[in-house]
């Protein structure tokens, strides 16, 4: 189907439409960094303007990035192994050549950021907070080369600074986006709202590996990859829950939303938005189908707004 007939085929629905950290969105569902491309990708499958809520596009570095080299991504027991490397054009090229592309389209869109140190981190803030762009999601999960390659979302007090360095610098909305490979995720997300953030994001893929027992060799190139999918909903479910009972922020739940029914939990356990991932490389369709069927449980329970599920779990 062309996308004249799907804008032609397609309304949204007033009751799904939600504001987070005033980023006005027709449904709470944004397409998650690196399995939508940058959104145009899945435009023969999907009305980008009415049935996606967000978008945040493929993740992106200070300069470009060729990707990890062997096998990039394996299937698991319900879910899906990883190792891309960050494949991306870097932050200037995509604000001159990627971005204009993609404005046609009446959706917000979130600039994912990784960097390797603090200042990066800043820079690549400056960068990409330009017209067109609704808000950044700062990815706390790659390596921080000033700490001898640890990742910075395991320290609470490094989180915290990332925060503060990006906030000075812009003023979009500054959404941190949580690695689940913590021993208490609470802690992280109390650092990104003590350093001035908006929002959290939250899993991020957990680590994991595969292993080919022919050839008695990692299936993966490099060797350990993200898992996501269906596989890691419980522990994405129990994070948001612990994070909302510790923070007054907002939180963008994902990990393994494959149905609406998926996405209802979240928003019940304290998520005020959700991000769909894995299920689109299932079903490009994936997003609309979740949409629809997160109308029919509002329209069901007899709910003014979606946003009146958030936080049904929690403690009053």
């Amino acid at each position: 189907m062309s996308e004249r007939d799907l804008q032609n085929t397609v309304a949204p629905n007033p009751k799904l439409a939600v504001d987070f950290c005033g980023i006005k969105m027709k449904n709470p569902i944004i397409a998650a960094s690196g399995t939508f491309g940058n959104g145009p990708e899945y435009a023969g499958y999907l009305d980008l303007t009415n049935q996606v809520g967000a978008i945040s596009v493929k993740g992106l570095t200070p300069k470009g990035r060729p990707g990890n080299y062997g096998t990039r991504i394996a299937e698991t027991p319900s879910g899906v192994l990883n190792c891309i490397g960050l494949e991306n054009p870097g932050a200037e090229h995509f604000v001159e050549h990627v971005l204009p592309t993609l404005t046609k389209y009446d959706v917000p869109l979130l600039a994912n950021m990784s960097a390797g140190t603090i200042d990066e981190f800043a820079w690549m803030a400056e960068t990409l907070s330009v017209p067109g762009m609704s808000g950044l999601e700062v990815n706390v999960s790659c390596p921080n080369v000033e700490c001898e390659g640890m990742a910075f979302g395991v320290d609470p007090k490094v989180v915290e600074q990332v925060t503060k360095a990006v906030r000075k610098v812009t003023k979009l909305p500054v959404i941190v986006k949580l690695s689940p490979n913590v021993t208490d995720i609470a802690e992280i997300a109390k650092a990104v709202e003590a350093g001035g953030g908006d929002g959290v994001s939250l899993i991020n893929t957990l680590l994991g590996m595969a292993i080919n027992v022919h050839t008695r060799k990692p299936v993966l190139g490099n060797t350990y990859g993200g898992l996501s999918g269906p596989a890691v909903k419980p522990v994405a479910l129990r994070m948001v829950y612990q994070v909302a009972k510790a923070v007054n922020i907002p939180i963008i739940g994902l990990g393994g939303i494959m149905t609406g029914t998926d996405a209802i939990e979240f928003m019940l356990a304290g998520a005020s938005c959700v991000q769909v991932g894995t299920a689109t490389m299932v079903d490009p369709t994936a997003i609309g189908r979740i949409a629809s069927e997160m109308g029919e449980y509002v329209d069901q329970y007899n709910y003014a707004s979606v946003s009146d599920v958030v936080g049904g779990l929690l403690p009053h």
